[in-house]
């Protein structure tokens, strides 16, 4: 029996396996980023962004607090308090998935706008070293 998504994405998340991403994603997934104005489209773009936002909210702070769970898509609160930039971050994971369980489109939205601005130049800076 395939697991289901977000216990793989949990995983994945626990574990910062980034590798685990290929597997969990459809060939066609969209990711839509807080930063970044047009969608993200296809495996490899999203396993980019999101491989890159592994290592930038890889912190002991961060953690779901909340989940909405629907029969083929989530939503999943985080909280993460960077204390090097003194900052608390509020976000949403917008997951859905299609009928063999991986993900077709993944958003995120972030809150405040401190938190914008501090994670585009991160992301940012991830991106490029995988250049």
């Amino acid at each position: 029996m395939t697991p289901h998504p977000l216990d793989t994405w949990h995983r994945l998340v626990r574990e910062q396996d980034a590798a685990g991403l290929h597997a969990l994603l459809a060939e066609d997934a969209v990711f839509h980023s807080p930063v970044v104005h047009t969608p993200q489209r296809g495996r490899a773009l999203a396993a980019a962004y999101l491989g890159a936002a592994f290592q930038v909210f890889g912190h002991p702070s961060f953690r779901y607090v909340r989940e909405i769970v629907g029969p083929s898509d989530a939503m999943l609160e985080f909280e993460l308090e960077l204390e090097l930039d003194g900052l608390y971050i509020n976000g949403v994971d917008i997951l859905c998935w299609n009928q063999a369980g991986q993900i077709t489109d993944f958003k995120v939205m972030l809150r405040p706008l401190k938190a914008v601005h501090l994670i585009h130049e991160r992301m940012a800076a991830m991106l490029q070293a995988r250049r």
